[in-house]
Order: C-alpha cells, then sequence, then structure tokens
C-alpha cells in the first residue's frame, strides 16, 4: 500500500527477492496540471510496469474493496506512504500490517517527517518499520535505521537517501516476520514529537527570525513545496520569490532585516538576525528555476529592494 516515488524502491525491493505480491493498493488517479489530464501515481506506474494487481478504493471503508483484500487472502500488509487506515484493513491479515515511517519514532509522527527535521536542525534522522495500532505513527517498532544530517542537506536529499534506505529495512522486515524473528518494542510517548502536514504559510520566510532558523526552513522546504518570500517590484505590485538552493554567511551588520543587498550581477543576499541568506538558486513568480547569476542576467531587483 502507497502512493508516491518514495514507495516505489520498498515494492521493487520485494519482488525483486521473489516475494508474491499479490496486490497493490494506490490512491485513484486524479487529474493534475494545465490540461488536467488524469495522472496516475508513482506506485501504480510501477505496478502497472510489473503486471501486478492494482486497487485504487476511493474509500477505505468501501465494502465492495474490504471484500476484494478479504479475497486476496494476503499473510502480511507493507504500507509505505499511504493514507490512515481503518482496523477493518489494518488488522486483516494474519501476520499484521507493518509500516515503513520516515522518522526515527517517536519522533516526528504526522506527514512531513523529513521536512521537519531539516527545519528543526536536527542532526540526525532514518527510518522506522513499525506494527500498525489504532493511533497514527504510535505501534511498536520493529528495526530502526539511523542516517546523519548534514548541514547543507536539503529535504530532497534526505527524502532520496530514506527512500533507499527505507526499501532495506522493508525487506529486512519482511524477512524477520517470515522467519518469525521479531522483537517489537513498544514506543516511548515521553520522546514523541510531530510533523504535521505543511501548509502555504509555513512556507513564507520571516526576516525577523534567525540566520539559522531561515537557513533551516529553506533546506526544510527544498525543493517541494518550497520557501517563499515577497517583495514590492517596481510598480508597486507584490511579487513572490521561492528559495531553493542558499548558503549562509554569519557576521554582523547593521542593515533592516529583509534588506536585499545585490550588485545585480553575481550576487544576491538577504539581511537578517546573525548574518546574511545568500540566494544561489530561485525562481520568480510564473518564471522558471535558476541560478542566481543567470536570474540577474535578465531581471533587476528594484532599489532598497526589502523583502516583506
Amino acid at each position: 500500500m502507497g502512493t508516491p516515488e518514495f514507495a516505489v524502491p520498498s515494492l521493487d525491493i520485494l519482488i525483486k527477492n521473489n516475494y508474491n505480491v499479490v496486490a497493490v493498493v494506490t490512491v485513484p488517479d486524479k487529474p493534475a496540471g494545465r490540461g488536467q489530464q488524469l495522472q496516475q501515481s508513482a506506485v501504480k506506474k510501477y505496478a502497472l510496469e510489473q503486471g501486478l494487481k492494482i486497487l485504487q478504493p476511493e474509500k477505505l471503508k468501501d465494502e465492495d474493496f474490504i471484500n476484494e483484500l478479504k479475497k486476496l487472502n494476503a499473510d502480511l500488509q507493507i504500507v509505505v506512504a499511504f493514507r490512515m487506515l481503518p482496523e477493518s484493513v489494518w488488522n486483516m491479515p494474519p501476520m499484521g500490517t507493518y509500516n515503513l515511517h520516515s522518522s526515527l519514532l517517536p519522533k516526528y509522527r504526522g506527514a512531513a517527517p523529513i521536512n521537519w527535521a531539516i527545519i528543526n536542525g536536527e542532526k540526525e534522522s532514518g527510518v522506522t518499520t513499525f506494527k500498525l495500532k489504532h493511533e497514527i505513527d504510535t505501534g511498536s517498532i520493529l528495526f530502526q535505521e539511523k542516517v546523519k544530517i548534514e548541514d547543507t542537506t536539503t529535504a530532497g536529499e534526505l527524502h532520496d537517501k530514506l527512500m533507499q534506505i527505507g526499501a532495506e529495512t522493508v525487506l529486512r522486515t519482511v524477512k524477520a516476520i517470515e522467519a518469525n524473528a521479531i522483537d517489537l518494542k513498544v514506543q516511548d510517548d515521553a520522546g514523541a514529537c510531530h510533523a504535521p502536514k505543511i501548509f502555504k504559510e509555513t512556507c513564507k520566510l520571516n526576516w525577523n527570525e534567525s540566520l539559522n532558523n531561515i537557513y533551516n526552513l529553506v533546506r526544510g522546504l527544498s525543493p517541494y513545496p518550497a520557501s517563499f518570500t515577497e517583495f514590492k517590484d517596481k510598480d508597486g505590485n507584490i511579487t513572490s520569490l521561492k528559495l531553493f538552493i542558499i548558503t549562509k554567511e554569519i557576521v554582523e551588520h547593521s542593515y533592516t532585516n529583509g534588506l536585499l543587498i545585490t550588485d545585480n550581477k553575481t550576487f544576491a543576499k538577504v539581511a537578517c538576525k546573525g548574518g546574511y541568506i545568500v540566494m544561489n538558486e530561485l525562481q520568480l513568480q510564473g518564471k522558471k528555476r535558476m541560478k542566481t547569476e543567470d536570474f540577474l542576467r535578465g531581471y533587476k531587483f528594484p532599489d532598497k529592494c526589502t523583502f516583506l
């Protein structure tokens, strides 16, 4: 059971190790893009290539879906980046339902663990496999694998690393269940913290924050959904600018927070508490993502530009 690209390597590794995947459960096709063409999930695309049976229920409590699931007679269900399951689904297989979560549980329970680990300046992250129960991301832990978060790591880079380590951990989990060699550990709720869904307001930069907080927010939202800031253009219109790759300059200065310092040729940096955020890759509203030097060849910021 899974939807995005993150779930594909976990399915792939089970297929390549000759496990009998009786079906794949993913989201229904959804219209997307300018033409509103129906788009298949990454998991569905892979499952079609492998000739696997695919179930795409609108509602997970739907009686027809439940009956179809029962007919499959699966021993075990593996969930990677899917929806919250009702008990009638997760409690169905005799060996249980196990979930791969992209954090070191009980830390970062919730929808966006990769983003929040970086936004909060964590030095390590990882993956956890656990047995599902009622409350989301609270089941007993089977395996965990840790990875280091460098000071320059973006959410996209951590996502890709955890996607591969996660697949290996899923395989290890299935092998352990198959061999009846599992030792489940109850989560310690005292160490729990949450990773809620990212909304647009989360992504707007506040230039009165500290240098490190701004730096971590940009990394934690890059490349998607991406942090953004706003400024008034030469006509007085508010224009949005997304930031993808930045560096930080730690230095004392007397500039107002949010003031843009640029030669309009090679560099653009923004003053904040404790230094400057140097913009290396950005995207103006309605334009494509560019390196700052390329961007400045075709665009000149207003004089005394201050980000809002």
